[in-house]
Parts: C-alpha cells; sequence; structure tokens
C-alpha cells in the first residue's frame, strides 16, 4: 500500500529540492555580484524614491471607498434575494417584495444622502 504515494513522495521530494537549490544559488550568486549605491537604493515602479513614506489622501478616497463598499453589500444581500425570489413567491407573498424594497429605498436614502453631501463631486 506504501507503493501508492511513491509519486507522491517524489514529486514533494523534488519541489523541497527545488526549493533549496535555487535558494542557495541566489546566496552564491548574490555574494559575488557587484554591490554599489545604486542597487541598494529601493525600488519604487521605476520612480526615485521621493517625499514621505505614508503619504496622506483626501477624505474624499475614504468616503468613495465606504460608498463603494455600502453598494458592494447591497449586491451581495440583493443576489441570493433575487435567486430564491420566485420560489418564495408562492410561499411569502408580496412580503418577500416590499422587504427588499425597503431595503433599496434604505439604499437609494443614502445615496442621495452623500450627493447632496457632494462626496461624488471631484471639482474640489
Amino acid at each position: 500500500m506504501l507503493h501508492e504515494y511513491l509519486p507522491v513522495l517524489f514529486q514533494g521530494s523534488i519541489a523541497i529540492g527545488f526549493a533549496i537549490s535555487t535558494l542557495l544559488l541566489s546566496v552564491v550568486f548574490g555574494r559575488t555580484s557587484r554591490h554599489n549605491d545604486v542597487k541598494h537604493t529601493p525600488y519604487e515602479c521605476g520612480m526615485l524614491p521621493q517625499g514621505q513614506a505614508q503619504p496622506r489622501f483626501s477624505v474624499k478616497f475614504y468616503l468613495v471607498a465606504m460608498l463603494f463598499i455600502l453598494f458592494d453589500i447591497e449586491v451581495v444581500f440583493m443576489y441570493p434575494w433575487a435567486v430564491v425570489y420566485k420560489d418564495y413567491i408562492a410561499t411569502f407573498g408580496p412580503i418577500i417584495f416590499l422587504s427588499m424594497l425597503g431595503f433599496i429605498i434604505i439604499i437609494f436614502v443614502g445615496y442621495l444622502y452623500a450627493l447632496k453631501k457632494g462626496v461624488l463631486n471631484w471639482a474640489h
């Protein structure tokens, strides 16, 4: 029965051997490379590292992120409701429709409030 696990053991030993050999090769060849100041500077997507490490973001960024989470959660709740709507309409009648309509109205009021506050206005 152990001979059935032999291919798995063989594949695992090859994977571990490959990982160890690549780590050892990187250490060996990494020591022989030339060191200079340019190599030791941090790499930031091809840009020179300037400014603060943690830049300040506008509050509008966080407001839009919260709106995205709000409407994302709305979709998470609406999808299962839409899937079972046809089956539950016979059992619960219009109550299932009215409950989702109330949920959508609450979300819509939140959306209107965000529009009134100018969250989605990027002019200023």
